[in-house]
């Protein structure tokens, strides 16, 4: 039986339990699901200056604030609905963040309209396969890349708010696009 507890992870988790089952069973598997890898977009453009730990604390209330994530009904969402949700202490309370999400389940759709599937569209910029890495500090992952970079250039022109490269990358991270587990991480290469 493994013993979680003695497992080396990457640097940035430590001792935080939220962190650590997000690292150990979610952040760099790769996501093909539509519903999950918008639910993974709206809070990275939300974390934009604030600590990823305050996310993963309001993750639940994000899922039930934003339907579950779905995208066809947060599309529809008027002035009163962001309204309330501005009045939700379970997530984070920033006007532009908010109808950011309004705003980038509409440019979503739109991309599964083109596409057929968002997926499709998100992994074209890795070339429909996880990038593995080979880091062996977390002073070597970088914030942004190439990918990240163009990423976000295209989601911008389709739209899209709060998806700089530094969100793009982190976003790649957490679905898996890369893999950016360190060298002496019981997680490199277990994807």
């Amino acid at each position: 039986m493994i013993d979680f507890h003695e497992l080396r992870r990457c640097a940035w988790v430590k001792d935080e339990p939220l962190y650590i089952e997000y690292h150990d069973r979610e952040w760099g598997v790769p996501v093909h699901d539509d519903t999950h890898l918008f639910e993974m977009l709206i809070p990275e453009g939300a974390q934009a200056g604030l600590n990823w730990l305050t996310i993963l604390k309001k993750r639940e209330s994000y899922r039930e604030a934003f339907d579950g994530f779905d995208a066809a009904k947060i599309a529809r969402y008027d002035d009163a609905k962001i309204a309330t949700l501005l009045t939700n202490p379970g997530i984070v309370r920033n006007r532009l963040k908010v109808q950011a999400a309004v705003q980038n389940a509409k440019a979503f759709l739109e991309v599964q309209r083109e596409f057929g599937s968002f997926d499709t569209y998100i992994w074209s910029f890795v070339g429909g396969k996880t990038l593995y890495k080979a880091w062996k500090t977390i002073g070597e992952v970088p914030a942004e890349t190439p990918e990240s970079r163009a990423m976000s250039r295209d989601l911008l022109r389709r739209n899209f708010k709060f998806v700089g490269s530094t969100i793009c990358y982190a976003f790649m991270q957490a679905c898996g696009l890369v893999h950016d587990h360190t060298v002496d991480c019981f997680r490199y290469r277990k994807n």
